[in-house]
């Protein structure tokens, strides 16, 4: 292999890590959430970034509980939620808008917990080199409230 050849290579190496670095450092992706009461994959969701802000979709309910399938087969709808998300389907739902970063965590937005139909003030922190992040939702201060842990997922 000559000197340009690794050179080149080299180069191309640096590129990818530098890229896949890149996509770690923001929420933006395909996330697994995991309940924080009973620590089970609930959901994948994905996040995507719009004019700077943050916002997240159910892509797909993991785990299902037997009322949820009991419904002859119907999607779970979002029976508690309030306005236009009143009996809408959850896969596919908006669950989560209006967050933007703040340093080295994004906040100002809300998220829905689409079980109990309540809506929360969300922070968004990274943990694990980006393979993690900690979701907090609360009311008021955000030193009172909850986090879940999501895990990044291909």
């Amino acid at each position: 292999m000559t000197l340009l050849s690794r050179l080149t290579l080299a180069a191309s190496l640096l590129l990818v890590a530098g890229t896949a670095f890149a996509a770690n450092d923001t929420p933006v992706g395909t996330w697994k959430t995991i309940d924080d009461e009973t620590h089970m994959a609930k959901s994948i969701v994905q996040i995507t970034e719009n004019n700077g802000e943050l916002q997240a979709k159910i892509i797909k309910l993991l785990n299902r509980t037997p009322e949820d399938i009991a419904r002859d087969g119907a999607q779970p709808i979002c029976g508690k939620c309030d306005g236009a998300r009143h009996n809408q389907p959850i896969e596919g739902l908006n669950i989560m808008w209006g967050v933007s970063k703040d340093d080295d965590v994004w906040d100002g937005g809300k998220i829905l917990d689409p079980k109990s139909g309540k809506v929360y003030k969300v922070r968004l922190k990274m943990l694990d080199g980006g393979q993690k992040l900690d979701v907090h939702g609360y009311i008021g201060f955000a030193l009172i409230g909850r986090s879940q842990v999501w895990e990044r997922q291909n």
